[in-house]
């Protein structure tokens, strides 16, 4: 397996990844090939692709605003689940963030996605039962 920084190329099989996984939330703006990259624009060395034998297994997408890191879509193809990707994609976000002088990250799960909170917090996470979360969409057409 090869953990490589996503590009654009990847789109197609990443998206693919994503909408065939429960618990990921797809907005159609944020989430458009335009929308990727512009994101991959800003944050090129933040996200990351697992690859075996030429086929996307994993991808997460990870960026920052110069304060805090942000990980979104961490996501393994159901069949290859359980050997360790995932954590390494994590790894190679969090070494990512860390040298570009990152020294937090956060990240969204949602409430009925029990495997993803359960992934998280093998992985050393910690639930923020302190914050409320609040958002605002700015744009009716990003549903």
């Amino acid at each position: 397996m090869d953990i490589r920084p996503m590009t654009i190329a990847d789109y197609p099989a990443v998206h693919r990844l994503w909408s065939g996984t429960a618990g990921v939330g797809m907005r159609s703006l944020d989430d458009s090939e335009a929308g990727i990259a512009r994101f991959l624009a800003r944050n090129p060395t933040t996200s990351f692709v697992a690859v075996e034998n030429g086929r996307v297994v994993g991808a997460i997408l990870a960026g920052h605003d110069g304060r805090r890191g942000y990980l979104y879509h961490a996501t393994v193809h159901a069949d290859r689940r359980g050997r360790g990707i995932g954590k390494a994609l994590v790894e190679a976000v969090c070494r990512a963030l860390r040298d570009e002088g990152i020294h937090k990250a956060g990240l969204v799960v949602f409430r009925a996605n029990a495997d993803g909170q359960a992934f998280w917090r093998a992985l050393g996470w910690e639930e923020r039962r302190d914050l409320a979360y609040y958002n605002l969409s700015l744009n009716d057409e990003n549903v």
